[in-house]
Protein backbone atom coordinates (compact mmCIF):
# COMPACT_ATOMS: atom_id res chain seq x y z
CA UNK A 1 0.00 0.00 0.00
CA UNK A 2 1.17 3.23 -0.80
CA UNK A 3 1.49 5.80 2.02
CA UNK A 4 -0.16 9.07 1.43
CA UNK A 5 1.82 11.69 2.94
CA UNK A 6 -1.12 13.89 4.41
CA UNK A 7 -0.94 10.47 6.77
CA UNK A 8 2.63 10.61 7.21
CA UNK A 9 2.79 12.33 11.07
CA UNK A 10 6.70 13.61 10.19
CA UNK A 11 4.75 15.66 7.61
CA UNK A 12 1.81 16.91 9.65
CA UNK A 13 4.07 17.79 12.39
CA UNK A 14 5.93 20.01 9.88
CA UNK A 15 2.94 21.07 7.92
CA UNK A 16 1.39 21.77 11.81
CA UNK A 17 4.51 24.48 12.86
CA UNK A 18 4.33 26.13 9.80
CA UNK A 19 0.93 27.21 10.12
CA UNK A 20 1.48 27.54 13.91
CA UNK A 21 4.44 29.78 13.25
CA UNK A 22 2.59 31.69 10.08
CA UNK A 23 -0.70 32.34 12.57
CA UNK A 24 1.60 33.30 15.49
CA UNK A 25 3.68 35.87 12.84
CA UNK A 26 0.51 37.57 11.87
CA UNK A 27 -1.43 37.77 15.12
CA UNK A 28 2.28 40.03 16.59
CA UNK A 29 2.14 42.24 12.87
CA UNK A 30 -1.96 42.67 13.52
CA UNK A 31 -0.77 43.97 17.05
CA UNK A 32 2.19 45.81 16.14
CA UNK A 33 4.72 43.14 18.47
CA UNK A 34 7.93 44.39 16.49
CA UNK A 35 9.77 40.96 16.68
CA UNK A 36 9.28 37.75 15.07
CA UNK A 37 8.22 34.29 16.29
CA UNK A 38 11.66 32.96 16.35
CA UNK A 39 12.77 35.88 18.35
CA UNK A 40 10.11 35.66 20.97
CA UNK A 41 10.77 31.86 21.33
CA UNK A 42 14.22 32.77 22.35
CA UNK A 43 13.14 35.23 24.82
CA UNK A 44 10.87 33.22 26.50
CA UNK A 45 13.26 31.07 26.81
CA UNK A 46 16.05 33.09 28.57
CA UNK A 47 12.91 34.37 30.79
CA UNK A 48 12.59 31.20 31.65
CA UNK A 49 16.26 30.22 32.53
CA UNK A 50 16.86 33.64 33.94
CA UNK A 51 20.70 32.94 32.71
CA UNK A 52 22.39 31.06 29.72
CA UNK A 53 25.35 31.17 27.98
CA UNK A 54 24.93 31.40 23.77
CA UNK A 55 25.73 27.56 23.59
CA UNK A 56 23.27 26.79 26.06
CA UNK A 57 20.54 28.51 24.39
CA UNK A 58 21.41 26.64 20.56
CA UNK A 59 20.85 23.83 22.44
CA UNK A 60 17.96 24.33 24.42
CA UNK A 61 16.39 25.68 21.13
CA UNK A 62 17.46 22.99 18.61
CA UNK A 63 19.28 26.11 16.62
CA UNK A 64 22.31 26.48 14.91
CA UNK A 65 24.87 29.35 16.94
CA UNK A 66 25.09 31.38 13.77
CA UNK A 67 21.45 31.59 13.68
CA UNK A 68 21.35 32.07 17.27
CA UNK A 69 24.00 35.37 17.43
CA UNK A 70 22.26 36.62 14.70
CA UNK A 71 18.97 36.78 16.49
CA UNK A 72 20.53 37.79 19.53
CA UNK A 73 22.38 41.01 18.38
CA UNK A 74 18.72 42.11 16.86
CA UNK A 75 17.74 41.66 20.34
CA UNK A 76 20.47 43.44 21.61
CA UNK A 77 19.94 46.32 19.52
CA UNK A 78 16.09 46.74 20.34
CA UNK A 79 17.38 46.38 24.26
CA UNK A 80 15.10 43.52 25.26
CA UNK A 81 18.48 41.49 26.46
CA UNK A 82 22.25 42.15 27.03
CA UNK A 83 25.57 39.75 27.07
CA UNK A 84 27.22 39.56 30.05
CA UNK A 85 30.98 38.01 29.79
CA UNK A 86 31.79 34.90 31.35
CA UNK A 87 34.35 34.81 33.54
CA UNK A 88 37.83 33.18 32.51
CA UNK A 89 35.68 32.17 29.16
CA UNK A 90 36.57 34.51 26.15
CA UNK A 91 34.35 33.49 23.84
CA UNK A 92 31.16 32.74 25.72
CA UNK A 93 28.21 35.20 26.72
CA UNK A 94 25.59 34.75 29.62
CA UNK A 95 22.08 35.98 27.97
CA UNK A 96 19.95 37.85 30.15
CA UNK A 97 16.68 39.77 29.73
CA UNK A 98 16.97 43.57 30.53
CA UNK A 99 14.21 45.35 32.50
CA UNK A 100 12.47 46.24 29.09
CA UNK A 101 12.86 42.42 28.05
CA UNK A 102 11.17 41.28 30.88
CA UNK A 103 8.76 43.90 30.71
CA UNK A 104 7.89 42.82 26.89
CA UNK A 105 7.52 39.37 27.62
CA UNK A 106 5.21 40.35 30.84
CA UNK A 107 3.32 42.16 28.26
CA UNK A 108 2.76 40.13 25.66
CA UNK A 109 2.51 36.65 27.41
CA UNK A 110 -1.37 37.28 27.91
CA UNK A 111 -1.60 37.21 23.79
CA UNK A 112 0.61 34.27 23.32
CA UNK A 113 -1.54 32.29 26.06
CA UNK A 114 -4.40 33.12 24.03
CA UNK A 115 -2.98 31.79 20.34
CA UNK A 116 -1.78 29.03 22.78
CA UNK A 117 -5.44 27.85 24.12
CA UNK A 118 -6.97 28.74 20.36
CA UNK A 119 -4.14 25.92 19.31
CA UNK A 120 -5.83 23.38 21.63
CA UNK A 121 -9.37 24.76 21.44
CA UNK A 122 -11.76 21.81 21.43
CA UNK A 123 -9.28 19.03 23.34
CA UNK A 124 -9.71 17.90 27.03
CA UNK A 125 -6.55 18.74 29.30
CA UNK A 126 -6.39 14.52 29.27
CA UNK A 127 -5.61 14.75 25.63
CA UNK A 128 -3.41 17.65 25.88
CA UNK A 129 -1.64 15.48 28.30
CA UNK A 130 -1.39 12.78 25.56
CA UNK A 131 -0.27 14.83 22.94
CA UNK A 132 2.27 15.81 24.47
CA UNK A 133 3.47 12.56 25.46
CA UNK A 134 3.35 11.02 22.31
CA UNK A 135 5.27 14.31 20.69
CA UNK A 136 7.61 14.08 23.43
CA UNK A 137 8.24 10.02 22.03
CA UNK A 138 8.19 11.06 18.64
CA UNK A 139 11.25 13.94 19.91
CA UNK A 140 13.06 10.85 21.90
CA UNK A 141 12.76 8.61 18.91
CA UNK A 142 14.57 10.93 16.76
CA UNK A 143 17.48 11.36 19.03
Amino acid sequence: MKENLETVLLYLIDQTNKIARQHSQREFDLLGIEINVEQWVLLKVIEEKQVLSQNELAQTTNRDPASITRTLDILQKKGLIIREAIPDNRRQYNIKLTKGGSYFVLQNMPLVSEMRNKSIKGFSKEEVKQLIAMLNRVQNNMK
